[in-house]
């Protein structure tokens, strides 16, 4: 597997801190408002990335925090007049319907947020001034950026360039214009913890290398988020992390490009800026996963109307690939293998060998979506009634396993009420001609869907399972 690394600029070899395991951290959501589109490029990106692992036979640890203390969740609480608990609490849940809507995370997948670790933040800061890597100024604490070896390394910008372009606008009281707060005095009305330096609550930086080390250890495999968070948000958990451990924050950085729509950069100013809810009213949230994975993920993305209608299209086809699949394993015959069936066999393997390359290959999800549909052009093509069983099963999973990977084609069809009731009326039809086979074939159909039957003295009757 080789990865770009955003620290090196250059694709590596991807070796895991501990041999069969991955710890993955992802700067997850300020809970304060609905995420937009591109809030759900890296969420989709890096689970995706997560599913590849475990595929591969790894032991992933994946972290996906909230951060569910901040001042845009204050000013939204006092806007509404409400606490800013009640506001991450009301986001978070909007979140996590979103998430399952973009069929993300399982049991593997962690999603701390920053309120349940304020006092190892604490332990944190402390241990940082106790190194005077870090100072208190009347219950302010700061990170001392003169302490920190190599500031900039990943998003490659020159300290003293950016403390000579510094603003020093309300903060006149740091050592150092680049200096970043760790702890902030509390102020009138604002929710609050005690702390050695007084009351307050934790700046936005320090709560990602916490949680990374509280959860995952003091080096982690991969660190991941959008190219925007460079600098100064990575930049910055490296300076604290580094400078309190002596040790690698993480081996490796993945960033992925920003989402333009209509060419346009997102912005509410443009009136182009869409939530994940928003494009949910319009299109299942599957075809806005497909479309987050058709583009290398380093590379910027147009999100448009059309390109979604085209992509849901896509994902159509995919489907209907599938149901051919399902029909074929019905009617096929399961006999001895031939020549040219096993070539057949080696020739969807194939397909899944291209898939896999390109995955390995810097997450190159385009090229390992290519291979699918090059593999469903194939088997809708090549296979018949006269297909040999084997190999349509065999073609089926694979479809599914490597499906799966991506977390699409994971929903079934719902049958609705009439057509449930007309193939009903289809079976009792078929048991009257004594065509048991049919009858048997419609009751498997519908369980399939989901529905059972039950044969009463007052007829038939069903439900949903």
């Amino acid at each position: 597997m080789k990865l770009y690394n955003t620290l090196t600029r250059r694709k590596e070899d991807f070796k895991p801190v501990v041999e069969g395991q991955v710890s993955m951290y992802n700067c997850g959501p300020t809970v304060y408002n609905y995420i937009h589109v591109g809030n759900g490029r890296p969420l989709v990106i890096f689970d995706t990335l997560r599913r590849f692992f475990i595929y591969r036979g790894y032991d992933v640890k994946f972290v996906v925090n909230f951060t569910d203390i901040d001042d845009k969740i204050i000013n939204k609480a006092n806007d509404e007049g409400v606490s800013a608990k009640e506001i991450a609490e009301r986001y978070i849940e909007e979140f996590l319907k979103d998430a399952n809507g973009l069929n993300l995370y399982d049991y593997s997948t962690m999603n701390p947020k920053a309120t349940e670790y304020i006092n190892q933040m604490i332990v944190f800061i402390q241990d940082l001034i106790d190194k005077e890597a870090a100072y208190n100024i009347d219950g302010n604490v700061y990170f001392n950026i003169s302490s920190a070896k190599d500031y900039g390394k990943l998003s490659k910008k020159n300290i003293d360039e950016l403390v000579s372009g510094a603003r020093i606008e309300v903060n006149e009281e740091k050592n150092n214009p680049m200096d970043f707060a760790l702890w902030k005095k509390a102020k009138p009305g604002e929710p609050f913890w005690d702390s050695p330096w007084g009351q307050g609550r934790p700046g936005w930086h320090i709560e990602c290398s916490v949680m990374a080390k509280s959860l995952l250890g003091e080096t982690i495999d991969i660190h991941s988020g959008g190219e925007d968070l460079q600098f100064p948000h990575h930049e910055n958990e490296i300076a604290q992390s580094e400078t309190l451990s002596g040790k690698p924050f993480a081996n490796y950085w993945l960033h992925n490009g920003m989402i333009t729509v209509d060419n346009k950069k997102m912005s509410k100013s443009e009136g182009n800026f869409f939530t994940i809810k928003d494009v949910s009213k319009e299109y299942d949230l599957e075809v806005l996963r497909f479309f987050l994975l058709s583009a290398h993920y380093r590379s910027p993305i147009n999100f448009s109307r059309e390109v979604m209608d085209h992509t849901r299209s896509a994902l159509e086809r995919l489907y209907n690939s599938k149901k051919n699949l399902e029909y074929l394993m019905d009617k096929t015959e399961d006999r001895d293998l031939s020549s040219s069936d096993n070539d057949q066999l080696e020739k969807i393997q194939s397909y899944k060998r291209e898939f896999i390359e390109s995955m390995e290959d810097d997450l190159n999800t385009a090229d390992a979506i290519a291979a699918i549909f090059e593999m469903v052009k194939y088997t809708n093509t090549e296979f018949n009634e006269m297909t040999n069983k084997k190999v349509v099963e065999n073609s089926y999973e694979t479809l599914k396993e490597l499906s799966k990977v991506l977390g699409i084609l994971t929903k079934e069809e719902e049958l609705l009420e009439d057509e449930i009731v007309e193939l009903i009326q289809k079976r009792t039809e078929a048991r009257k001609n004594k065509d048991f086979k049919l009858a048997d074939e419609i009751r498997d159909l519908l369980k399939d869907k989901g529905v059972i039957l039950e044969d009463t003295q007052d007829g038939v009757k069903w439900k949903r399972s």
